[in-house]
């Protein structure tokens, strides 16, 4: 199924019209001069704004493209959808000058992988969600590595996540942001060359209604990742205008499987 391309481009509407959650002052701000910056760099096609939920916690979980998605998506969730996103990102960005001050000041979650705090940062997710707020999370836990840039294996943390708190899971797919930004080819000079088009849906709330009442198990754990994956490549798939493939990158195995195996 194609992206019909009747999204909304050009000038963005004034924020406080679109947006009424409480934020802080400095993501606020920052968000009004990347809305500047965004309409600058290129066009928005942007579909289901109206299923993230307008208030109340909310789990969104995304594909992972490039290091400009969380802007892209982050537009669509604060201007679109008139949430204030609260990411998990991974603690090198808050220990950067600058970036990581900002990230704080901003209300983001830092998530310490390889240590005996990475529990502490779905603590403070589930706290945000717990307190009404918009999480985003990236389920395959970096960027990812599949060579055609569909969504690759998942980890668990978004599934613990949906699972222990009972908010509504949003699956978001985008594209484009891999042509403004590719991963792979460090620096800035290329994100002048042409304008982009950065498209980004939202789909139905994924169904964990038959999970949550079962024992949190490795087992269990590993089905409702699937379930946010899955979610989460049908949704990519719209925004490509392409089927979804029938095998996903491992990263451990680093091959593709079919999917469902394990």
């Amino acid at each position: 199924m194609a992206l019909t391309q009747n999204g909304r481009r050009g000038h963005l509407p004034r924020l406080r019209d679109v947006n009424h959650e409480p934020t802080e002052p400095t993501y606020r701000r920052f968000v009004l001069v990347a809305g500047l910056v965004l309409r600058w760099l290129g066009d928005r096609d942007w579909h289901g704004t109206e299923k993230v939920p307008a208030q109340g916690g909310v789990l969104v979980v995304a594909n992972h493209t490039s290091h400009f998605d969380p802007l892209s998506v982050g537009m669509f969730l604060i201007w679109g959808a008139g949430r204030w996103v609260r990411y998990l990102g991974k603690i090198q960005i808050f220990r950067t000058p600058v970036l990581g001050w900002l990230a704080r000041a901003c209300g983001q979650i830092p998530v310490d992988r390889h240590s005996e705090r990475a529990k502490d940062s779905l603590a403070a997710a589930r706290a945000a969600l717990r307190a009404g707020r918009c999480v985003g999370i990236y389920p395959e836990g970096t960027v990812g590595k599949d060579p055609d840039l569909w969504p690759m294996r998942g980890k668990t943390g978004a599934a613990r996540l949906a699972l222990e708190t009972d908010v509504p899971v949003i699956p978001v797919g985008q594209w484009g942001s891999q042509d403004f930004m590719p991963y792979d080819k460090p620096g800035f000079p290329f994100v002048l060359r042409g304008r982009h088009v950065f498209r980004v849906v939202a789909g139905d709330p994924i169904d964990f209604d038959d999970l949550r009442s079962q024992p949190m198990t490795k087992k269990l754990l590993e089905e409702a990742t699937e379930r946010i994956i899955d979610a989460i490549t049908a949704q990519v798939a719209i925004v490509r205008g392409e089927p979804a493939p029938t095998r996903r990158w491992d990263p451990d195995l680093q091959r593709h499987v079919e999917v469902g195996d394990r």
